[in-house]
């Protein structure tokens, strides 16, 4: 048999990868359309419904700013003429000139006026400042003492209601009090004059200035308390 012989009248062809995606083309073209075509089904009628949100808005009338008129600024003043310059005299001065001396006898003092005469001024009138060296000094505690517990009243005492009144006193050179006044109130009237009740009670020792008695005025507090 020769060769010719032993080779076959038709051949076999292999198909390869391009065959058989031509072939394959309609179904996967198809299916896909169908899976898509489910999708946007699926994806229209399960998703949650949406709505746009509002955006408007109002704007407000613009209300209109008149301006003040325009200030007119003065001129700045004129400069102020500075102050001549001195200049020295050119006079002679006769350098003999002399002031003669001031004596008793060419100014006699018998034509001054007197003194002026001293004005006794009555302190008791109203408190003021009376000048001392030695303060006075209480000489009767126990007295006070007793007066406060008599003066206290009754009403305040038992509602537990105290105060403190400051007292001025006027004091003689004996150092007995001739006047009292209240300085400074408690906010009770009835606590301020038995404060004053009190008062009167009080003896001093007199105030010195210096070595001489003189009369005073002092202010003292006077204090009123449940214990």
């Amino acid at each position: 048999m020769s060769a010719a012989e032993a080779v076959p009248a038709t051949s076999i062809l292999t198909e390869n990868a391009n065959d058989r995606l031509k072939r394959t083309f309609d179904s996967w073209f198809w299916g896909s359309m169908i899976i898509a075509t489910v999708v946007h089904f699926g994806a229209f009628a399960f998703a949650p419904e949406m709505t746009a949100e509002d955006f408007s808005f109002t704007s407000e009338e613009l209300e209109a700013i008149v301006m003040p008129p325009e200030i007119e600024i003065p001129p700045p003043p004129q400069a102020i003429a500075r102050p001549a310059t001195p200049v020295m005299a050119t006079a002679d001065i006769d350098e003999d000139i002399t002031i003669a001396p001031t004596t008793f006898d060419d100014n006699p003092v018998d034509d001054l006026p007197p003194p002026p005469e001293e004005i006794a001024t009555d302190i008791s009138a109203a408190p003021t400042f009376t000048p001392f060296t030695v303060a006075p000094s209480l000489q009767n505690l126990a007295e006070v003492q007793r007066a406060l517990t008599r003066e206290y009243p009754t009403v305040l005492r038992d509602s537990g209601i105290g105060g403190r009144v400051t007292v001025w006193f006027f004091i003689d050179e004996e150092g007995r009090v001739q006047q009292t006044r209240v300085n400074e109130s408690s906010g009770y009237e009835a606590l301020d004059q038995a404060a004053l009740n009190v008062a009167e009670v009080y003896r001093f020792s007199p105030a010195l200035n210096r070595e001489n008695r003189v009369q005073v005025w002092v202010s003292l507090p006077i204090t009123f308390q449940v214990r």
